[in-house]
Formats: structure tokens, sequence, C-alpha cells
């Protein structure tokens, strides 16, 4: 079975059309490769908190995405709001994705720990904010890629808390 995965990218500039939005397409390689997922939707949205908002939960209520991955809006600058919009809107957090991803990009770029991005679910659809440069978009979402089956198996109820362990 092929997890549907929508992709939401949070900037003003792709919003605008000033900038081309190659982290999406990252992300779109690495999920088709790596875990053959299919993209039900991909949206562009600009840095604003409620309309982040509005479209996390049409990917999750409408298009019933079993995991929906953002980029963009996870940094310092006052606009950058992807990560309050996430909390606002999903019901528990997982933290170990954030964490994760994290602990492996600071290893590359000593600045990644200015990243504020976080993971949690809202229903039965896991929520991941990714960085908006592709680079930061490859080495978060590699960094965690291989796990994410077993968690939206765990979330869909295909599998049990356990499987594999080891």
């Amino acid at each position: 079975m092929r997890w549907k995965v929508a992709i939401l990218t949070a900037s003003d500039r792709v919003f605008r059309g000033e900038r081309e939005d190659t982290s999406a397409q990252v992300i779109r390689e690495l999920v088709e490769e790596e875990i053959q997922g299919e993209i039900v939707e991909y949206r562009v949205v600009p840095d604003e908190k409620d309309e982040i908002m509005a479209a996390l939960i049409e990917m999750t209520d409408y298009f019933q995405a079993d995991l929906i991955l953002t980029t963009g809006g996870t940094g310092l600058a006052p606009r950058d709001v992807t990560p309050e919009a996430t909390l606002n809107v999903v019901d528990r957090l997982a933290p170990g994705f954030a964490e994760a991803m994290r602990f492996y990009s600071i290893q590359k770029n000593p600045r990644a720990m200015l990243s504020r991005a976080i993971a949690g679910i809202r229903g039965r659809t896991l929520i991941i904010n990714l960085p908006g440069s592709p680079r930061g978009v490859s080495e978060n979402l590699i960094s965690i890629i291989h796990q994410l089956p077993h968690a939206l198996g765990i979330l869909s109820g295909r599998e049990g808390d356990h499987k594999d362990e080891g």
C-alpha cells in the first residue's frame, strides 16, 4: 500500500512567484523513491499562520494524507511561523523526529540548531516541519525517512508499536 503524502510550502517568495520551489521537488523525489509515497496534494502558501493552519487542516481532514511534510518557515525570522501553525492543529507532538533531524543536521551545519521545526499528529496524520532550503530539506528528511513507514503503519493501525525492534 502506498502512503498518501501532502507537501506544504510556506514561503512568501515562492507564493509571489519570485523563487522556484526546489525544496518541494526534493521532498517529492525522496518520498516517491524511498517510501513509495503518493503525493495527493501540493500547495504553496505565504508565511501566514492562519493560511498554514487552514492548509494543514484541509490536507488532513479532506485529503486524508497519512503524512504532511512542510517546508519553510522554521527559522528565527519574525515571519517564520510554521511551527506555531503546526502546534495549533496537532493533537499530540512526536518530538523524536525533530530531535533526530536537528541532531543529524547539526553535525553537518552548526546553524541547524536555529531550526524550530516540530513534528506532531493530527488524527491519524503525521505532520513534520522541514527547513526551507533544498539542502536542509534533503539532510533532514534523509535522517528520518526510514522510520516513516513504521510510524505511519502505527498511526494507521496497520502495524503494532514494536515491529522489528533491534
